[in-house]
């Protein structure tokens, strides 16, 4: 292990999750989701009518459509009330497009995103970096290198006020419309935050792009909205990580995330998530890949009681290809419902699957996939592979992959594992001088080793740590 990788391991990973502000804002909403709400919430924001007239609309699909109860072996959703969720809470910053000089932010702020790396991984890794607190982005700066090559980071709610044509053309249109499920709804009536991504073409960001989402308060519900749009023979890596400290009451997440990949273009999307045990975690993630598109999905789903999310691809043009590889952790009286969806609608388009999941003392993980196939999207090929780790008997993994096949001419492979951790592996590890902790440990990392070599070094060691204190029970 190189000396870099060692002072990263020696971080006190729990230390740095499991701390909590004094709750403090500028502004804030009551409880509940109604009309006057949103107004208020798009009032506050000084918004463009456009951008209010969507989100009612949004608000009237919210209240239309049922809470999803009828998929099997879905999480537990009925402890998610929301006119008992805060949906906006303005931290109480000067700047409200968030500052770029870190020593500007408020001392508690600061100290918050000091604690979790960031900006310490901004002046190491990467291209630029967005932090979110509560509901709003704080801070965001880029390397003027790329702003000159004509690459746009910024957050949200600037995006909508600084690149209005753009964001009107790309915002809950065509990628994740807010009819496309219950909290893809409630998302588009009170999404606050996030980041606007704009690389144009041929144009290669070379190091990674970082957002970080942050919740304190108890009791609120975080909305951000990320929209990406990688114009032709572009290339970009975007990194999320989100996290929130232990609470008494739940919370809810319901980020919503559009990728708009450009001919020829490739986009990697890595997620890292290490929510408190009272965090309902419900996202809609999407992409639409044109012609020789490529997009990857990267995720390490932890933390939470519950989870569902379903990182999505459409493979819109000929020779467009897609990549998903997840981890999904569930320890005691959590339910993480994760998978993968891709629609090829196109010829000679390509999709990976790879699912790594993990669970203990009584938790439930599940894959839950589709895979569709149109007819006439001849030569294109899919390959899935699911493969489940549990550690006793009271524990539970499931796979449920669906294949929508209408083309004769396609290649389609499907394997799954489930496993439980044998004795006999444990046996031989500690044979060679490992105590039963380190064996599993080194088992786990063994099985996750897919996911962390497509990270940078920073976010692998972070994943992995995270994977130990999981195990050790230590964090939520």
């Amino acid at each position: 292990m190189s000396s870099q990788q060692d002072e990263l391991k020696e971080t006190d990973t729990e230390a740095r999750f499991e701390f909590k502000k004094e709750e403090k804002s500028a502004f804030q909403t009551e409880k509940g989701l109604t009309e006057e709400t949103v107004r208020v919430i798009s009032e506050d924001k000084d918004e463009p009518e456009w951008m209010l007239e969507r989100r009612l609309r949004a608000l009237e699909q919210f209240q239309e459509m049922p809470m999803p109860t009828d998929w099997p072996g879905q999480p537990d959703l009925s402890e998610v009330d929301i006119d008992e969720i805060i949906p906006y809470i303005r931290p109480d910053v000067d700047v409200r497009a968030g500052v770029d000089d870190w020593t500007e932010l408020p001392d508690e702020i600061k100290d918050t995103f000091d604690k979790l790396g960031i900006p310490e991984a901004e002046k190491n890794a990467l291209s630029g970096v967005g932090a979110q607190y509560e509901s709003e982005v704080v801070y965001q700066n880029m390397q003027e290198r790329w702003e000159e090559k004509g690459v746009i980071f910024c957050n949200m709610d600037e995006a909508v006020q600084e690149h209005e044509e753009i964001v009107r053309e790309h915002f809950m249109t065509k990628c994740v419309p807010p009819s496309d499920n219950k909290f893809a709804a409630l998302h588009g009536a009170i999404w606050s935050g996030g980041s606007f991504v704009y690389v144009p073409e041929n144009t290669t960001v070379d190091m990674p792009v970082q957002a970080y989402f942050r919740m304190n308060s108890e009791g609120m519900g975080q909305f951000e909205h990320t929209l990406i749009i990688a114009e032709e023979s572009s290339e970009v890596h975007y990194i999320e990580g989100c996290s929130a400290p232990k609470y008494s009451a739940f919370n809810l997440h319901s980020g919503g995330v559009e990728v708009f990949v450009g001919e020829d273009a490739h986009v990697q999307y890595s997620t890292v998530q290490n929510w408190s045990k009272n965090t309902y975690n419900l996202n809609t993630k999407r992409a639409i890949a044109e012609k020789g598109g490529r997009m990857e999905w990267i995720s390490g789903s932890m933390g939470s009681k519950a989870t569902m999310l379903y990182p999505s691809t459409i493979l819109k043009g000929r020779g467009a290809s897609d990549n998903h590889i997840t981890i999904a952790f569930a320890g005691e009286g959590q339910d993480i419902d994760t998978g993968a969806k891709v629609y090829h609608n196109a010829p000679d388009t390509k999709s990976t699957i790879e699912s790594k999941s993990i669970s203990k003392d009584g938790g439930r993980t599940n894959y839950r996939g589709l895979v569709h196939i149109a007819d006439g999207a001849e030569n294109s090929s899919t390959a899935v592979e699911c493969d489940a780790l549990m550690f006793d008997n009271e524990s539970t993994s499931d796979t449920m992959p669906y294949m929508e096949i209408n083309e004769s001419k396609v290649d389609v492979a499907h394997e799954a594992t489930v496993g439980k951790i044998g004795d006999e592996d444990i046996f031989y590890l500690q044979s060679r001088g490992l105590d039963d902790d380190d064996a599993k440990q080194m088992i786990v990392s063994g099985f996750i080793e897919p996911i962390t070599e497509e990270l940078p070094i920073e976010y692998a060691v972070e994943l992995n740590r995270l994977v130990e204190l999981e195990m050790e029970g230590s964090l939520g």
